[in-house]
């Protein structure tokens, strides 16, 4: 490495803003105004979506508002998921050649393997399973996920330092089937954190982070420079809390379409992931795509790449839509993390001969 990363920490901050500082530095790094950089992210109570997902069918909104956890949408995709002081984050933002030009998901699979071998430091057997999980003996103690926007990629992880459970379970609508394939009763058995496996030794919040850049300075041959954050980069952050990322109306972007009988749901799983397409057809015979939504916990890169597909999808004949989905692709030629065409056409193919009423998930 020519430059080291700048290491850089704002303290504990709501969960909006801290998605909105992502975004900021992400913005910025494009824009040539800061260079590669890793963040550490400390978190009020905050409940956060993925990117595509819908927020009612996620959280449970009104535990959320009774117990004060915040609400809010990431930049990235992936899966509903609870945050507090007792988790710390970690966000890093470079350019596409910092470890040779690889592709998302090789770049993702190194910075996984890093960041296990760091927390082994700490004396538990951390390691990287794909897609983008880190695990102890199978149970998560931390999940990742990132996009490329560009030549820039933004790259986030947590890990699990403690844990109230209790707040995560009343937070989270956990699906059965996601704790049932990992052959648990309840989702508090999917993950662990470190006060579980370390108790009376615990390590602090510092010294898991020096335990990550450790791992990232062996196993990645980074260096790095603690420096403070810019004021060019708070003060993007709070411009973009401001204008969209704080507001209630940019969290409950993506919330589903009216249960009635004119829409149509398929769901599509597979190792990438799950897709959900919503689907309201249009015209005398039904024969024409209305509206569509597409929700789910995969991750796509660059993540405005599923409203792009949507509004590709309105209007179509019903019969064009797997041929449409397939040619979206093939033009746009996404670097995608963890799900393909053929996935989404999966699910529209599912939506199509479905019922005409809206399923549950």
């Amino acid at each position: 490495m020519s430059r080291p990363f700048r290491v850089i920490d704002v303290g504990v901050r709501t969960g909006r803003f801290n998605i909105a500082f992502d975004q900021a530095m992400l913005e910025l790094h494009q824009e040539g105004r800061i260079g590669d950089s890793l963040r550490f992210i400390h978190f009020e109570p905050v409940a956060l979506v993925g990117r595509h997902q819908s927020l009612s069918a996620e959280l449970d909104l009104a535990y959320c508002r009774e117990h004060g956890i915040q609400t809010g949408r990431r930049i990235t995709g992936g899966g509903a998921i609870y945050l507090d002081r007792g988790q710390l984050g970690w966000a890093l933002v470079f350019g596409r050649e910092a470890f040779g030009g690889a592709s998302l998901g090789e770049t993702a699979r190194q910075l996984c393997e890093a960041a296990a071998a760091g927390l082994r430091t700490l004396g538990v057997d951390a390691r990287f399973r794909p897609r983008n999980d880190i695990e102890v003996a199978g149970r998560k103690i931390g999940g990742t996920g990132g996009f490329y926007d560009g030549n820039s990629l933004l790259y986030q992880g947590t890990v699990l330092v403690d844990c109230d459970t209790e707040a995560m379970l009343g937070a989270l609508r956990v699906p059965r089937v996601k704790t049932a394939k990992h052959g648990l009763d309840s989702p508090a058995q999917r993950v662990v954190t470190l006060r579980e496996l370390c108790g009376e030794r615990t390590p602090t919040i510092e010294q898991v982070q020096q335990a990550l850049l450790g791992g990232f300075r062996r196993h990645l041959g980074v260096e790095f420079e603690q420096v403070e954050a810019g004021a060019c980069e708070l003060e993007r952050a709070e411009r973009l809390h401001e204008a969209q990322i704080g507001r209630d109306d940019f969290v409950a972007e993506i919330d589903g379409l009216p249960g009635d009988a004119e829409v149509s749901v398929g769901t599509h799983t597979g190792p990438g992931g799950t897709i959900v397409a919503y689907l309201r057809r249009e015209g005398a015979l039904g024969q024409r795509v209305g509206q569509v939504m597409i929700t789910g916990d995969f991750f796509v890169a660059p993540p405005r790449l599923v409203f792009d597909l949507e509004s590709q999808l309105r209007g179509v004949q019903i019969d064009a839509i797997g041929a449409t989905v397939e040619a979206f692709f093939a033009a746009q030629a996404p670097g995608t993390l963890s799900v393909s065409a053929a996935d989404f056409r999966q699910a529209f193919e599912a939506a199509v001969s479905a019922p005409g009423a809206a399923g549950q998930r």
